[in-house]
């Protein structure tokens, strides 16, 4: 592997940092991979710099599709699929997807979807090493890392770049201005287009699948929403309220049915039982007898609501007596600590196939933390900075931000008109999109066995698009055992790089 410095600056009156490439080959494809920052503007203002991995093939690039990758949060970097299932290499994880041991290694990924598409991995901006712009910082001095001292790393800072990049509406603008200006930069205008996102970030691809095409004016081969959060109500359920909600309780239903299996605390199935098909008898009961308890209420008769909720306690393992307290509302962060609460061990809710130590049992609320999140954070903070600032040669004093906790606190809905208008969610506009350009495919995926974003959610929203013949057999829904991100699982990963390879395949023919 060679590496070099570039300084791909952005003219005018202000320059990013250095960036940097490399080249390499993967299974006999030799590739550039290029790690770079691009500044965009607001009436030739510097305003952000954004980063990106970029993995080229060198001959010939532009015959090859490009698929622009991101994560979620908001406040996630590209580095989770980057390092878990995309990129070149990803990290050694177990075939299971647990955390590995530190330090954690990089390995050839022979999954990897450079075999069928270019890639670049965005950082949007207060993630990663992208950062807003504040007041000033066109004129920072060009000697050192350029933007570094006045370039704002977290929400906070004294200059406009947080207003303008921290919200729902903004952060679209943003990543529609990269996308355009990268084409634009790399003479890729004539390549098949691909955008794809993981759990907020699917949110941003369902909402980008219309402004690009409408807006920006980029037209869109396919996009791939990975645990995509397409609707704000389904995390009702994960927050344990919603009285008088319906369909946040009925998505997350067959993912804890699935986990009771699992763990072996399923009263309706032997453990062992294929998941397909505790999901599809989870799926009926959920939309049927459950669905109507849910919105009867107490005008339900008293027989038929207690054989509800002891088919529900059946399901998910739980004590009957707790979900008739609960008035068969068990919130994800209860079933989470309730399933297991006799060995002292909790679930977590990314991927409830895993389980760690309870290290408060006798306080009322969990106060521990999410292994498939927080553990896995350092994982991927020490290999992604270990690519970077070791393989691809960038040098900076920046800190690559994994997951960006303070981002998520000041994110805005900013289209909201009135007091009681919440964030609107991403399925109209994904519809819309697929409207707009009739050659568009989609694939939209999950993992089991997520409690945060159930599968249930995508399958339930699918129904209820009103989908022509046409347009329903431009989509592609399907899902892989594992949690949220089902891809660390080895089997999964495989499956899932296999099914895409077919869906770009057929999204780029004529």
């Amino acid at each position: 592997m060679t590496s070099d410095q570039t300084g791909r600056g952005a003219a005018g009156d202000h320059e990013p940092p250095r960036g940097a490439s490399t080249t390499d080959t993967w299974n006999g494809l030799a590739y550039t991979a290029s790690a770079q920052w691009l500044v965009l503007r607001e009436e030739d203002t510097p305003t952000a710099e954004v980063f990106s991995i970029s993995y080229l093939a060198q001959d010939p690039p532009a015959e090859r599709p490009v698929t622009f990758v991101f994560n979620g949060g908001p406040g996630a970097a590209s580095a989770y699929l980057h390092l878990g299932a995309v990129g070149p290499q990803r990290i050694d994880l177990p075939a299971d997807g647990s955390v590995p041991a530190f330090p954690p290694v990089l390995v050839h990924n022979d999954e990897s979807w450079l075999a069928f598409t270019d890639l670049v991995l965005v950082d949007p901006v207060g993630t990663g090493f992208s950062r807003y712009v504040e007041d000033g910082a066109a004129h920072a001095d060009a000697g050192a890392d350029r933007g570094q001292q006045k370039s704002g790393a977290h929400p906070g800072g004294s200059g406009d770049g947080r207003g303008q990049y921290f919200g729902t509406v903004r952060d679209l603008k943003a990543m529609g201005d990269f996308i355009s200006r990268w084409l634009s930069e790399n003479g890729r205008w004539g390549s098949a287009v691909f955008i794809a996102g993981e759990s907020y970030g699917g949110y941003r691809v369902g909402r980008l699948t219309r402004h690009l095409q409408e807006t920006v004016g980029v037209g869109l081969n396919g996009v791939i929403l990975i645990s995509p959060a397409l609707e704000w109500n389904q995390l009702e359920a994960f927050m344990g309220r919603g009285d008088y909600a319906v369909e946040p309780w009925i998505d997350a239903l067959p993912s804890m049915a699935a986990a009771a299996v699992h763990h072996g605390r399923s009263r309706a199935f032997k453990p062992g039982t294929p998941p397909a098909e505790v999901l599809r008898a989870a799926e009926e009961f959920a939309t049927g007898e459950y669905a109507s308890f849910l919105t009867r209420g107490a005008s339900m008769p008293a027989t038929d609501r207690e054989r509800v909720i002891n088919r529900y306690a059946d399901l998910t393992g739980l004590d009957a007596r707790l979900v008739a307290r609960a008035e068969g509302r068990v919130g994800v962060n209860r079933f989470k600590r309730e399933l297991l609460k006799d060995t002292r061990t909790v679930l977590d809710v990314y991927d409830a196939t895993v389980t760690s130590p309870d290290p408060f049992p006798d306080r009322d609320a969990y106060e521990g933390a999410e292994p498939s999140l927080t553990a896995v954070k350092a994982v991927f903070t020490a290999a992604v900075n270990r690519l970077l600032r070791t393989e691809i040669g960038v040098v900076t004093d920046r800190r690559y931000e994994v997951l960006n906790d303070d981002l998520v606190a000041v994110w805005k809905n900013d289209e909201a008109q009135y007091y009681f208008q919440g964030c609107p969610g991403a399925t109209d506009d994904f519809r819309h999109g697929m409207a707009v350009n009739q050659h568009t495919r989609a694939f939209i995926t999950h993992g089991w066995y997520d409690l945060v974003t159930p599968y249930h959610t995508s399958e339930r929203l699918r129904n209820l698009m009103r989908l022509d013949p046409a347009t329903a057999r431009r989509l592609t829904v399907r899902h892989f055992p594992g949690g949220h991100m089902f891809y660390t699982w080895q089997e999964s990963r495989r499956a899932f790089t296999d099914a895409l390879a077919v869906f770009v395949a057929e999204a780029t023919s004529r």
